[in-house]
């Protein structure tokens, strides 16, 4: 699409003029362009490739290895973000990776207006966190939309379709599978809603998921406790993270449900936590063990901002106000998880939901019935339980045959 690299930085910054990027940002690209613009011209290339990009990271940056080992700083890691946005305007035309809680990311009224009616059908129809990832997919197909100049949904063909799942190639089956059920859902809409005279969710392509394909990513108890005991629980931030991590160990909380967390959720008097789950929309009820109890009460009563919020956990920088619903709160398990010099494999997850996985699997490894942990998960169907079996080693080797005794009773 671009002859020379200078073609593409070209077409790039009118791209980010046309998003609104600052000029102090677009300054920034700029030195890290003439950067890599020297590493091209040293290799002898007039393109960019992002191969060649991964390569100017190597060698300039160590990258490979400072990200191996959790060393990459906050300077490198913008660095390599600018490579693959590199990358991907060069294959795509669209700038894909940007920070879309940062900024304004529809650049029209018109598309504005649309994302806004179809998040007001959503929520007639789906619970919260579904209503909010079918409105992010449906944002980001928009605007890609607007980076292929397209104006108005009527001007959608199922070749523009294609094109947008283009730029998921690469990512994991089920991630895929997340944005073409956004995707359909939005097309759908736009169809009924008679904003297109064709029903374009039709052409989209399927990706199958076995959903007792893969193996959770649990810990062992063991890592659990060693990034719980490593927790400053002198200072208001280190009370605040003790008692959100302790819930998600000992009570299977998602994070949505600790941010959602609120003051009247907590029943003292009988012990128990409920609330209505974010991503089930059903009702569900905990007990409040003792130590999860203290750690909450310990939060309160010698951590927690001063201020008038119905919610329990706030950040403690201004504004002193709940965790956003774009925040996973994965900075949080990784910063105690380094302390605690936990060692996990690269395919292990690192995030809060690993946490769910540990107790669903230390309740199995118990004996305990799939309906429960499904109940103490907030499972809406117990099937989403079962894929623990797998973990279970001890069980699963309780169901194994002797092929000597099948083949000769």
């Amino acid at each position: 699409m671009f002859e020379t690299f200078s073609d593409l930085t070209e077409a790039l910054e009118k791209e980010l003029e046309r998003l609104h990027y600052t000029l102090e940002t677009r300054r920034y690209y700029r030195r890290v362009w003439r950067h890599i613009a020297t590493f091209l011209e040293e290799q002898g290339a007039m393109q960019f490739t992002e191969g060649l990009g991964l390569r100017f990271l190597e060698a300039r940056y160590d990258y490979p290895v400072l990200e191996e080992t959790g060393q990459l700083t906050q300077s490198i890691i913008n660095i390599g973000r600018v490579v693959r946005m590199l990358g991907d305007f060069q294959q795509h035309g669209s700038i894909l990776r940007r920070y879309y809680k940062q900024r304004q990311l529809l650049q029209t009224s018109l598309f504005d207006a649309v994302l806004e009616a179809y998040s007001h059908a959503c929520r007639e129809r789906y619970s919260r966190v579904t209503q909010d990832h079918y409105r992010k997919s449906a944002e980001k197909f928009l605007s890609f939309l607007e980076s292929q100049k397209i104006t108005d949904v009527t001007q959608i063909t199922a070749r523009h379709c294609r094109t947008y799942l283009d730029t998921w190639m690469g990512y994991q089956p089920k991630t895929v599978e997340q944005q073409l059920c956004g995707l359909r859902s939005f097309l759908r809409y736009v169809y009924q809603s008679g904003q297109h005279d064709r029903d374009l969710s039709s052409t989209l392509p399927s990706v199958r998921v076995a959903r007792q394909a893969r193996i959770p990513s649990a810990w062992t108890p063991d890592q659990v406790k060693q990034v719980l005991d490593v927790i400053d629980r002198g200072n208001p931030t280190g009370k605040r993270d003790y008692a959100m991590i302790l819930l998600v160990a000992r009570l299977g909380l998602r994070s949505m449900d600790v941010k959602h967390l609120q003051l009247e959720h907590l029943h003292w008097a009988d012990n128990r936590i409920e609330f209505v789950a974010s991503k089930t929309g059903q009702l569900l009820t905990l007990p409040l063990l003792p130590d999860v109890g203290w750690a909450i009460i310990d939060y309160l009563k010698h951590g927690r901002p001063q201020v008038d919020s119905p919610y329990v956990f706030l950040r403690h920088l201004a504004p002193l106000e709940p965790f956003g619903d774009d925040d996973h709160l994965h900075q949080v398990l990784e910063k105690y998880r380094h302390m605690a010099h936990v060692p996990l494999p690269p395919q292990r997850k690192r995030g809060f939901h690993a946490l769910r996985h540990t107790l669903a699997t230390a309740l199995l490894c118990q004996d305990t019935a799939l309906p429960v942990i499904a109940e103490v998960l907030g499972h809406a169907d117990v099937d989403s339980t079962a894929i623990y079996l797998k973990v279970d080693v001890d069980h699963l080797r309780a169901c194994a045959v002797d092929p000597e005794a099948v083949l000769h009773p």
